[in-house]
């Protein structure tokens, strides 16, 4: 059978959101990047750990991401690339929303990963942030003493939205208590920069092909949430870095939902997708 159960406490929340009973929490927009790389194994993907102690998908691998701060959306930056009038278009979102998604997507990248899609023109990109004082940054950006904004601005960098292209759109089922709404883009991981481990809501990192990762989650090894296994299943596809950024995407909204089957609910989305099950 299709889809997730839902046992316990979840289930009666379930129930009740069907019945009426209690309003689902509003989703938070947020990004996530999937960051490639090309060895001689072929296409690879960057995926972290959440800790188990994390209150929305502990212990899940997942692509670095987080939600939008509200100094994402109007807080003027060198820009390079789309505008994020073109990424609204994209993401059905309005303009400011997109900027916001855009901005949250390269800064929630280089929290989680250290990978910087910015640099000092619009034709360049930072080649090195192992640095201490890009580390002090990042903690920085992280404890939200310093804006991204503010970020980019004392560094004099540009943001380069062009190394970005658009992926998918999830958005958290109703019965989860957090909620997101989600952008996923895919970006190449710049020439001469490295991730590393960089410890916050992570404790494990790993670069694996799309291919390894779900054979790992379908033997139990590791834990995908279903928009991770459905991206990594696309991304399975192609070899080369290059072939998934200049993919002809339709971005289409997905949102798991909550359902009775056989007297039991469930979490399923309108395809019956199996969420990695086999």
């Amino acid at each position: 059978m299709g889809g997730i159960p839902l046992p316990g406490e979840l289930g009666e929340r379930a129930r009740d959101i069907l019945a009426g009973r209690v309003a689902p929490v509003p989703a938070r927009d947020a990004a996530t990047v999937v960051v490639l790389r090309e060895e001689a194994g072929g296409l690879e993907v960057y995926l972290l750990r959440r800790k188990a102690s994390m209150a929305f998908a502990a212990g899940a691998y997942v692509f670095p991401g987080g939600s939008v701060d509200p100094r994402d959306t109007d807080q003027v930056i060198d820009w390079a690339g789309p505008p994020p009038a073109a990424w609204g278009e994209i993401f059905r979102a309005d303009e400011q929303t997109a900027r916001g998604l855009v901005c949250a997507a390269v800064r929630e990248t280089f929290e989680e990963s250290g990978v910087l899609l910015a640099g000092p023109s619009a034709e360049s990109v930072v080649s090195d942030t192992t640095g201490d004082d890009w580390e002090a940054d990042r903690l920085a950006l992280i404890g939200k003493t310093l804006s991204f904004a503010g970020f980019l601005g004392r560094r004099g960098l540009v943001l380069r939205s062009d190394l970005l292209r658009p992926w998918a759109h999830w958005i958290t089922p109703e019965v989860e208590t957090r909620r997101f709404d989600t952008r996923f883009f895919v970006a190449a991981l710049p020439a001469g920069q490295l991730t590393r481990d960089v410890g916050g809501e992570a404790d494990q990192v790993v670069w694996i092909r799309p291919a390894d990762a779900l054979d790992q989650g379908g033997t139990g090894q590791i834990f995908l949430m279903p928009p991770t296994h459905r991206t990594l299943t696309e991304l399975s596809a192609y070899g080369k870095v290059p072939e998934a950024l200049a993919a002809e995407r339709e971005i289409v909204t997905f949102m798991p939902k909550i359902a009775e089957v056989d007297g039991e609910m469930r979490i399923v989305l309108d395809d019956d997708y199996r969420f990695g099950a086999r």
